[in-house]
């Protein structure tokens, strides 16, 4: 991810004693139950600029969902995961969006930020590289040089990456990079990989017309649980059925964008016009999609517990993770409905 711009804050617009959307999936032109009283204020803080990674939101809010359940949804943008977890931990938003390595890292110093339901139930970290380079595995980048963001959980995790493939650091030469950079070291020839995300630098690659070959982290030994919706715990108490209402109607806006990307994409532009084109969203959403279920997943949000076993080990391992508190202290299922959008 990039460091972020200027801030562009959505808010969404709620009659004040009835409150009228979308029922239903897209386009079903059906008029939604009432809900009585004034709306609920809650203020969503992405992990990023808006795009195609956070369709699922904005979707949400175009239909209504967010209406439906007496929630006035404030969607703002953020300035990366750790900063977002942050800002849960210490109360100055009300529901985060973040990588959960990031959340983890933030609570294991002490944040009181929990995860209530992961979205993308593995990461989209990738080692990306341009088709002329025939980078098609990992042990192709023996005497090779990658370039990486320092201090990202994807450049923390590249040493899992080897060690999962037989390999060694010192038998890649690593570079260091600005994130702005990355794209142009790469069709520069300064470097022959980069690492980043698929539907970010590979969507910049290939919206190029440049052939690139893409190694995810999922399939190559590292499948972390990736970009989750997270709370404060003091929330996590005084409003559980707000949190619940929120992350239902969220999960019912996801599983409407992965099956109409179209109209998600238009959605986020109509909501962040200056955040990129919908055609671009599209491209970024479709990528995303195929991550919204982990391996063995039966429903969105709910992620088996043999792969947060996988994430709690890698962390532990390669991002100093302790090992004093179990994964289960980390997030909790109890806001995620069991009979919701399947995989």
């Amino acid at each position: 991810m990039q460091l972020a711009g200027a801030k562009r804050i959505v808010v969404a617009a709620v009659g004040a004693a009835l409150i009228v959307g979308c029922a239903g999936g897209p386009g079903s032109g059906t008029a939604a139950t009432p809900v009585a009283g004034p709306a609920k204020a809650v203020k969503l803080t992405l992990n990023f600029l808006a795009g195609g990674p956070q369709i699922g939101f904005m979707y949400a809010k175009k239909l209504g969902y967010y209406s439906q359940a007496g929630l006035d949804v404030t969607i703002e943008e953020g300035q990366g995961s750790a900063t977002t977890a942050q800002l849960v931990a210490s109360g100055k938003t009300d529901i985060g969006f973040s990588d959960a390595p990031a959340v983890m890292a933030v609570r294991a110093k002490g944040g009181a930020v929990k995860i209530i339901a992961p979205i993308l139930q593995t990461n989209g970290f990738a080692i990306m590289s341009l088709k002329e380079s025939n980078i098609t595995k990992v042990r192709d980048l023996l005497g090779k040089k990658i370039a990486v963001q320092p201090g990202t959980a994807q450049t923390a995790l590249l040493d899992a990456v080897f060690l999962a493939n037989g390999m060694d650091k010192s038998q890649v030469t690593v570079v260091n990079i600005d994130p702005a950079a990355l794209v142009g070291s790469l069709l520069q020839k300064q470097v022959d990989a980069i690492l980043g995300g698929a539907d970010f630098q590979g969507v910049q690659l290939t919206d190029r017309g440049v052939q690139i070959n893409v190694l995810y982290y999922k399939d190559i030994g590292v499948p972390t649980v990736g970009l989750s919706l997270v709370a404060n715990e003091d929330l996590i108490k005084k409003d559980p059925d707000m949190l619940a209402k929120f992350v239902a109607a969220s999960l019912k806006g996801w599983d409407a964008a992965r099956k109409d990307p179209k109209a998600g994409a238009q959605a986020v532009l109509e909501q962040f016009p200056n955040a990129g084109s919908a055609a671009q969203f599209q491209k970024q959403a479709e990528i995303d999609f195929q991550v919204l279920c982990g391996p063995g997943a039966k429903n969105l949000g709910l992620v088996p517990t043999e792969n947060w076993g996988k994430t709690y080990d890698l962390l532990t391992k390669y991002q100093s993770l302790p090992t004093t508190q179990p994964i289960t202290d980390y997030y909790t299922e109890q806001f995620v409905p069991k009979a919701g959008p399947g995989c």
